[in-house]
């Protein structure tokens, strides 16, 4: 079935954060359209008008809504706006802000005792405003399943390929970041912006090191090894990843072999414990209890959902 998603705007709209979205999810397997409050033309950011030719109307029969950034963020919603969002969240509807767009999720109060994120440099207005809301300046998105919230803008095409793996399957989303020549998958706790250092030469990229582990999970590698690798120490590697990903060493290693797992789980019939040597977590149980703590469900039962009816990109 075809999967409807709806992003309403408001002027003035940033067209960036639109585009981000229908990118991905205006795909097969998706109807992307765009509604506001009042139809015709909206204002943008950038200083041309966008045509919106739907109404809240619209709102009603979304599965996903999006709420993309806007510049005038401390706007409240009006009664209309608020009660189709809460509505659409109480029959079972996916809720979804990019960059400012948590304010407007905020102002619903679906947020309230919910971990949510937003740009960084707008983290500390939302945290005030909405002191019930917990704040997490420091993430790429926060996806609870019915809401999800991400960074800025860039953050947004993260959490939108995240809503496609969650949809469709990690092959699906990895072909759809390969078009767009996007990294494939980027954990949402991974932080919105590099870290300061004190280094006075140029860090160089880690893009050759990730490259050669990808090709090489069947193999047991080691932190030690990527290290060796690179002729550094595992601490000095360890901080180079906090800087340049966000993440430990060892946090990047194992979603790689996750990732390579799901994938072989949703294209091919190969038994798990084949699977579980060939991403490099040597045996079907070790595969098992790693993959249910990442993916919180079983390696049966996520080749159960995607194998019954693999998307495909034409």
């Amino acid at each position: 079935m075809t999967h409807r998603v709806v992003a309403f705007v408001r002027p003035p709209q940033s067209p960036f954060e639109i585009s981000c979205a229908a990118r991905i999810l205006r795909r097969p397997h998706y109807d992307f359209r765009v509604c506001a409050e009042k139809t015709g033309e909206v204002p943008t950011t950038d200083g041309y008008p966008m045509v919106v030719r739907h109404g809240l109307p619209l709102l009603d029969s979304a599965d996903t809504i999006v709420v993309p950034g806007w510049t005038t963020h401390d706007q409240p919603l009006s009664p209309a706006v608020k009660a189709k969002l809460i509505a659409a969240h109480e029959r079972g509807a996916r809720l979804v802000s990019i960059c400012t767009g948590a304010f407007a999720l905020a102002q619903t109060g679906l947020l309230d005792g919910r971990r949510a994120t937003t740009h960084w440099s707008a983290a500390a207005d939302l945290a005030e405003r909405f002191p019930r809301v917990r704040v997490d300046p420091d993430v790429l998105y926060v996806d609870h399943g019915d809401i999800a919230t991400s960074g800025g803008a860039g953050a947004g095409i993260d959490l939108c390929l995240h809503l496609a793996r969650s949809d469709h399957g990690v092959a699906y989303a990895a072909q759809v970041a390969r078009e767009m020549v996007m990294p494939p998958h980027r954990e949402g706790g991974q932080a919105q912006y590099a870290a300061k250092t004190t280094e006075t030469t140029p860090r160089e990229s880690l893009a050759p090191l990730l490259d050669w582990v990808t090709e090489r999970l069947a193999e047991p590698i080691t932190i030690d090894d990527m290290a060796a690798r690179l002729s550094m120490s595992p601490r000095t590697l360890a901080r180079r990843f906090a800087t340049q990903l966000g993440v430990s060493p060892g946090q990047w290693l194992l979603t790689q072999r996750i990732d390579a797992a799901r994938a072989m789980l949703e294209e091919t019939d190969l038994p798990v414990e084949t699977i579980a040597g060939r991403v490099g977590l040597a045996s079907a149980t070790n595969l098992r209890r790693r993959f249910h703590r990442a993916v919180r469900t079983t390696p049966a039962a996520y080749r159960r959902t995607f194998r019954a009816a693999m998307p495909s990109m034409t």
